[in-house]
């Protein structure tokens, strides 16, 4: 099997990437993250994933490597909601979702020789209305530090989802329908290392 490189250092990601069943290494980028003026979120978070990925083959090189890249991002009004800085910009962020509904946009590219492909998942996701006492308990936690938009889905902040149109694991980081094709279309069915 050729060798595949997942360019995150997210335990989620991996985790999800594991679930498929496949051998692979992790790799961990330093890519600005920083929207451009005016760029649309889908297209934000395509970026991201297809530079993760194009950087993580030039870093492996190894010319038979596969390298996934990913980003997530939560957009509520055309609004990109990256991972909070502060407790406190958690908390604004959990306000705003309250009672809602927003995406969570993730990208996905799968670079190696001569070829980088991106693709797009976009997940509705809706939240019960918040009581204030619960947003700061869980923030409180620590939970939404890391995380786009301030909440885990698989986590703690699963109790808020009230209703998702689309795929779980592309809101925990991840779509794995999306990566298993982007996979066999790059020769790796991934059905065939579940069998050994």
């Amino acid at each position: 099997m050729q060798p595949i490189i997942l360019a995150s250092a997210s335990p989620r990601r991996a985790e999800l990437l594991r679930q498929l069943g496949l051998s692979f290494t992790t790799m961990a980028l330093d890519i600005d993250e920083t929207p451009g003026q005016g760029e649309a979120p889908a297209d934000y978070v395509t970026r991201l994933a297809r530079e993760k990925a194009v950087a993580g083959y030039e870093l492996a090189g190894e010319a038979e490597a596969l390298v996934l890249g990913s980003d997530t991002s939560v957009v509520l009004d055309d609004r990109i909601l990256g991972k909070p800085h502060s407790r406190e910009a958690a908390v604004a962020m959990l306000q705003d979702l309250s009672g809602r509904r927003h995406q969570v946009m993730t990208g996905v590219a799968l670079a190696g020789a001569g070829i980088c492909r991106v693709r797009l998942s976009v997940t509705e996701v809706s939240f019960r209305v918040l009581a204030p006492g619960e947003i700061q308990a869980y923030c409180d936690t620590g939970e939404p530090m890391d995380k786009a938009g301030g909440y885990g889905i698989q986590g703690k902040g699963g109790a808020f989802v009230r209703q998702i149109q689309g795929s779980y694991s592309a809101v925990v980081g991840l779509p794995l329908d999306i990566t298993a094709e982007l996979l066999a279309d790059a020769g790796v069915p991934v059905w065939k290392y579940w069998i050994s």
